[in-house]
């Protein structure tokens, strides 16, 4: 049974992993499309920077839940939020 459990967790982890990579290169191919526009169509104003760091900064945060805060950690920081939050209704 722990087996499965640790397969369906290393799955679900691969895939997110998978789902990174695919959004990350989305990202750069579309980005360089964006840049290619943009300096053919108005090279004296540079619009292709807004969408390359609204999206660049979804990337970094779906690279950081990918990565950084799996599963087990938010569980982790979950279990002590809750823990604090009946600390302080206690008092």
């Amino acid at each position: 049974m722990e087996n499965e459990e640790t397969y369906r967790r290393a799955t679900r982890h691969v895939e997110a992993k998978i789902g990174f990579y695919i959004h990350l290169a989305v990202y750069v191919g579309v980005n360089i499309l964006l840049i290619i526009i943009n300096l053919l169509t108005a090279p004296q104003y540079l619009w292709f920077r807004w969408p390359l760091i609204g999206w660049g900064i979804g990337i970094f945060f779906h690279g950081m839940s990918t990565f950084f805060f799996t599963g087990r950690k938010f569980k982790e920081i979950k279990d002590r939020m809750i823990e604090e939050e009946i600390k302080g209704e206690s008092r």
